[in-house]
């Protein structure tokens, strides 16, 4: 590979930097140009990392650099427009999750890919590294039974002021609460090893935080080999795990991290009567690689010098959201059964996720 990648980055953020550090680190990728709403925070984040230009605005830098890859980090309710815009100056676009508000515009970025001819990543970056790897191969291969039951949970803490930033917490501004901005990633991680799912039923609970959207969640899903997957989502939560658990006819594998896992994270137990097979099961010795940013956008940038698909770690976009969507779908619908077939042409659902909440904050209203 001799192509070099021109990169640059739209929202320069706290989660820019983790898209600066795999670019840095990539032999073939080059970080060109930044934006920022803030041309003091788009300067300051430029000085760190070798200087790329800085502009005022996405239109003015794809028409000075025609980048061939722009790296979205900035909130969702501005991702398609900036996606569309730089699809439509030719560059691929990885985008940070969620990848939009609504499953509508998410349909309008993948219609912009196809019609450039460009690729567009969403970052899911739970579903890298070796470990992740290792389990996905057990249970597709069917080494470890037929997968029965699963846990999935997301449990986080966010105080008032993390609230009271003038973009969160509004389904008009944010697009959802916790379940969109943070469970997506454990909830994708369960897809990705578990594959599709066939119903959901959930609901949207305000616990404590002075929010207009929900701060907890509880979902059943149902996934199409038969297995059955608990979810608590929260934002409430002191000591903070995102955590997996999957129950399979021989075994229970379980993840339990915050931001990120590695080997240590990972553990595998056999059920009674399958201690000989274990050994078989365990983590290869040798190389291990953490989930993150750059596997995923080494995986990514390979692929676009290449000329081939996007990798499994950054195909498929739509699933957990789509996933994400029939939650938020079923809590409007009072906790009903919701499906892939309802998600599809869902007559709310697919324009936005404002859904009723249960308040529990002492009132006993709904809201």
């Amino acid at each position: 590979m001799t192509q070099t990648l021109r990169c640059a980055i739209v929202g320069t953020g706290a989660i820019s930097h983790a898209h600066a550090r795999a670019i840095e680190a990539h032999p073939h990728a080059r970080l060109v140009a930044v934006t920022d709403l803030s041309g003091e925070a788009a300067a300051a984040f430029a000085e760190q990392w070798g200087e790329p230009a800085v502009y005022g605005t996405l239109d003015e830098l794809l028409a000075a650099e025609h980048p061939d890859v722009v790296h979205i980090c900035t909130p969702p309710v501005v991702h398609r427009e900036q996606a569309v815009a730089a699809l439509a100056a030719s560059a691929h676009v990885v985008v940070e999750k969620p990848p939009a508000p609504s499953l509508d515009e998410l349909d309008e970025m993948r219609s912009a890919a196809a019609e450039a001819g460009r690729e567009l990543a969403v970052v899911f970056q739970q579903r890298t590294g070796t470990a992740t790897a290792h389990f996905r191969r057990l249970l597709a291969e069917g080494t470890l039974g037929r997968p029965l039951v699963a846990l999935c949970n997301t449990l986080w803490y966010r105080n008032a002021d993390y609230f009271a930033v003038p973009w969160r917490g509004k389904w008009e501004t944010e697009g959802g609460g916790p379940t969109l901005g943070h469970a997506i990633h454990q909830l994708d991680l369960l897809s990705y090893l578990l594959g599709d799912w066939t119903g959901v039923q959930a609901r949207l609970w305000r616990l404590d935080r002075e929010t207009q959207t929900e701060d907890a969640s509880t979902a059943t899903i149902t996934f199409a080999d038969g297995v059955l997957a608990q979810v608590v989502t929260s934002a409430v939560s002191p000591r903070e795990t995102s955590s997996l658990r999957i129950d399979t006819q021989k075994a229970t594998i379980t993840v339990d991290h915050l931001y990120g896992h590695g080997h240590e994270n990972w553990r595998i137990t056999p059920a009674p009567g399958f201690e000989d097979e274990a050994e078989s099961w365990a983590l290869p010795d040798g190389a291990e690689e953490r989930s993150g940013h750059e596997p995923l956008l080494r995986e990514v940038f390979d692929a676009l010098i290449a000329g081939e698909p996007l990798p499994p770690t950054a195909a498929d976009p739509a699933r957990s959201f789509e996933l994400v969507a029939a939650i938020y779908a079923s809590a409007a619908a009072d906790g009903a059964v919701v499906t892939p077939e309802d998600i599809a042409h869902h007559p709310t659902h697919r324009r936005g996720f404002a859904s009723p909440v249960t308040d529990l904050r002492g009132i006993g209203r709904q809201s």
